[in-house]
């Protein structure tokens, strides 16, 4: 049982539940929450025992008071930090703004409002959508609208009860390595309390200081996505679309109809905005079973496409029809490749691929893009994982001119062509996924025959993501140490031809053993490049007891190719389970 006394000397997280539970400031509801836990211990320890912790892009976490929880307190800690931030930063300019837009989750038009409500209250003017809009168009507003930071309110595609707070900076980008760093000082230097400026909603639009962002800005940035569009292919493509219970289909279906495509289905058990998303385990594109009321909807309607886009619309996944055997759903891998021969094929028909073009991938995305990219002439340039840090390079272009971005993508279902966006982009990767199959369509082709003369000319390629929860956190580390202290030759059946820890920021190339400096920011992230274009990494989650592997090989075949990957899939997991 809680020992509340002062017989022995207080924990940190038991004197942080205290004042919480005695704080004037604190609501009912949340007084009510905190004393039904006040004998439990452990869960006392859970809430209070660290504080959500504010990295690359913002935070996220599951809903309950507490310091280590998502509520409006932290919210308004969290806004404080970011205001006091944006005042010091740029003293210079008078009338300071912040983008603000939220997601369909439990809470998220609250958080929306009281992210608000201290924006105005710290003299900034806070411009607020009325209405659910997605990620990437508040990426867009941050930018079209001048301001000095965006926040949106969401936890892109996590289980109902998390909900997450995700900052831009004023390129439109998320919140990377450097930002993220200042801010979160800034943060902390916060009490949950007092120290906030906070104005009630109506003292804040008397001011000015709150202003909608009206429902014709969704014309301008539908228009902007109109401007990518490479050419007219065949309208009459039957398309399934499921937003997943969120924000995509304020945008998606509009987008398609002023496109032209005149036959476009919606599935309607999961237009509904229901925060709880009872149609899926989970909301996610990456997984084939958001697909399973898609797919029969396409079936039903003879659909060319099927698309899906998460909560926030910031991801698509997609099926295509194969001919006579339903539907083939593509990775991330698959459709990345697929809009980049598309976009740099009908870009060089038009004589506009630029000598300095550039396209932009993680290093856990599969080399076929880049084989694509290296076919037309374009260079393409890694970075960490994290759409985050593609923004980044966006933002570093932009300033030295040095390349022209022409695409972006990473394994996990995000794309991004244009730059008036920098975020990965739901809205106008649909828009594109819908002009390629319908441009192959009207050539008398399906994208998946596309995707075999891809794999004709630059190999079979495949990868392979396994995600393995662990016990506890310390597992992650002793695996990644395991590879680290016990140099390979040889994995999988395959020579080891360099080793790049981005931890120590070193590369060592086992051939010719040359050490390097990786010039990636540092990240607990080891990479195995292996004979023949074969690699795989390994990356830890940083909050959870969990360990990513990915994987990837090439062949001449798809035979070949799965039994390659067999192999290295195989070694590699039975070595990092001998580690734990």
């Amino acid at each position: 049982m809680y020992d509340s006394s002062n017989k022995r000397q207080k924990q940190q997280w038991e004197i942080s539940f205290e004042t919480w539970l005695n704080s004037e400031a604190l609501d009912e509801e949340s007084k009510k929450e905190l004393l039904q836990i006040k004998d439990n211990k452990d869960e006392i320890m859970e809430r209070f025992a660290a504080e959500l912790e504010f990295g690359t892009g913002g935070l996220r976490g599951i809903m309950a008071a507490g310091t280590n929880k998502m509520n409006k307190y932290v919210i308004r800690r969290t806004t404080q930090g970011l205001a006091n931030y944006i005042n010091q930063q740029y003293p210079e300019i008078k009338e300071k703004k912040v983008a603000i837009a939220y997601d369909s989750r439990f809470n998220s038009r609250e958080f929306a409002e009281e992210t608000a409500r201290v924006v105005a209250g710290n003299g900034i003017k806070a411009l607020i959508f009325r209405e659910m809009r997605p990620t990437p168009q508040l990426s867009f507003a941050v930018r079209e609208l001048g301001c000095q930071a965006g926040v949106i309110i969401t936890a892109s595609h996590n289980p109902p009860q998390y909900n997450g707070f995700k900052v831009y900076g004023e390129d439109g980008g998320q919140a990377a390595t450097d930002l993220a760093a200042e801010l979160s000082a800034k943060i902390k230097e916060v009490d949950y309390f007092t120290g906030i400026n906070l104005l009630s909603k109506n003292e804040a639009i008397e001011r000015g200081l709150w202003k909608y962002i009206e429902e014709n800005f969704d014309s301008i940035y539908l228009e902007k996505i109109k401007s990518l569009s490479l050419n007219q292919g065949d309208k009459d493509i039957r398309v399934v679309y499921t937003p997943l219970h969120g924000t995509g289909l304020f945008l998606i279906p509009r987008l398609l109809k002023e496109l032209g495509y005149r036959n476009v289905f919606i599935v309607e058990e999961q237009a509904a905005l229901d925060p709880a998303f009872p149609t899926v385990e989970s909301p996610n594109p990456e997984e084939r079973k958001s697909f399973d009321l898609a797919l029969r909807l396409a079936e039903a309607k003879d659909a060319d496409l099927v698309l899906a886009t998460d909560p926030d619309a910031d991801r698509v996944g997609c099926a295509v029809k194969a001919p006579g055997q339903g539907y083939a759903f593509l990775n991330g891998n698959q459709v990345g490749a697929l809009l980049l021969e598309y976009l740099l094929g009908r870009l060089q028909e038009k004589g506009g691929i630029p000598d300095n073009g550039v396209m932009i991938k993680t290093i856990v995305t599969g080399n076929l893009g880049k084989k694509i990219a290296a076919s037309y002439g374009v260079e393409t340039v890694e970075t960490l994982t994290g759409f985050k840090y593609i923004g980044e390079k966006m933002k570093e272009y932009d300033s030295t001119g040095e390349r022209r971005f022409l695409f972006g993508y990473e394994e996990s279902c995000g794309y991004l062509a244009g730059t008036f966006v920098r975020d990965k982009d739901a809205v106008i990767s649909s828009s594109l996924l819908v002009e390629m199959t319908a441009y192959y369509k009207k050539q008398g082709k399906n994208v998946l025959e596309v995707l075999e003369e891809l794999y004709s000319k630059h190999g079979y390629h495949l990868e392979v993501l396994e995600s393995i929860q662990l016990e506890n956190i310390a597992q992650a580390a002793e695996i990644l140490r395991s590879f680290r202290d016990n140099p390979m030759e040889m994995i999988g059946g395959l020579k080891i031809e360099e080793r790049r820890d981005y931890r120590q920021g070193k590369f060592f190339n086992m051939l010719t053993g040359k050490e390097g400096e990786l010039l990636l920011p540092r990240s607990d992230v080891l990479f195995f490049a292996l004979e023949g274009g074969a690699w795989f990494s390994i990356r830890p989650s940083g909050t959870e007891p969990k360990i990513k592997y990915y994987f990837s090989v090439n062949a001449s075949s798809q035979k070949e190719a799965e039994a390659k990957m067999s192999a290295l899939k195989n070694d590699v997991l039975a070595r990092a389970a001998a580690a734990k």
